[in-house]
């Protein structure tokens, strides 16, 4: 299994050379690799969102690197992080973040024309997502028309609308109710798995985490 997501010792302080210097991350390491789902367990403070947030290039670390599909992204400029974030990377967040004057396909069909797909190939990509999570009737709705099961499946359409390498889901069903959020669990893993791709996905849930391949628990640092 070749490694997706790799990061290697990785620390963080905010406020650093400040008078009260959080430290958040120490010598951190962990891979993902291609096909691979894996549960990121971690209590309020443990440094889940700063960890995301260094392996989506969203935010850099002290010290460590990190590796995207076996480049090194340590030290690269704006310009190609950006780059690897668009076209390597696709995030879930716990509230579904939908344009709400577009409709589901046009959510979809946007991240692509932005990364240059051309329209007819954007559009039956995203009805085919569409149809893979059971909304292709749902297609033309806006995001108000929908439930909040339906919201979160289309946010899945989105994140994988440019066939990222790796996913990177925080709490993505967390703002559910426990039999919706079960019903939407299913469906990104059923995506997951048909597509292959990497994932890494925090979860407060126990049970939801031992339905993934691996386990990976970050605790709160000390003084």
């Amino acid at each position: 299994m070749s490694d997706v997501l790799l990061l290697e010792a990785i620390s963080k302080t905010y406020g650093k050379g400040g008078p009260a210097p959080v430290p958040v991350l120490s010598d951190l390491s962990l891979r993902v690799g291609r096909g691979e789902v894996v549960a990121l367990v971690a209590p309020s403070g443990a440094g889940k969102s700063t960890l995301l947030h260094i392996a989506g290039l969203l935010d850099t670390p002290d010290t460590g690197r990190v590796l995207l599909d076996g480049q090194d992204m340590t030290g690269q400029s704006d310009k190609a992080r950006t780059e690897a974030r668009r076209e390597a990377l696709g995030f879930v967040y716990q509230f579904h973040h939908l344009l709400p004057e577009f409709s589901a396909i046009e959510n979809i069909v946007l991240p692509q024309l932005a990364n240059g797909v051309a329209g007819n190939a954007a559009h039956a990509r995203a009805r085919d997502l569409l149809e893979r999570v059971g909304l292709s009737h749902r297609a033309e709705h806006r995001p108000a028309q929908l439930s909040g099961g339906e919201q979160q499946r289309v946010a899945f359409c989105r994140a994988l609308a440019n066939g990222p390498k790796l996913l990177l889901a925080d709490e993505p069903t967390g703002n559910l109710d426990p039999a919706t959020s079960d019903r939407v669990f299913d469906v990104l893993m059923g995506l997951v798995r048909d597509t292959g791709l990497a994932a890494l996905i925090a979860t407060h849930n126990p049970e939801l985490a031992a339905r993934m391949d691996r386990v990976i628990q970050l605790d709160v640092r000390q003084g």
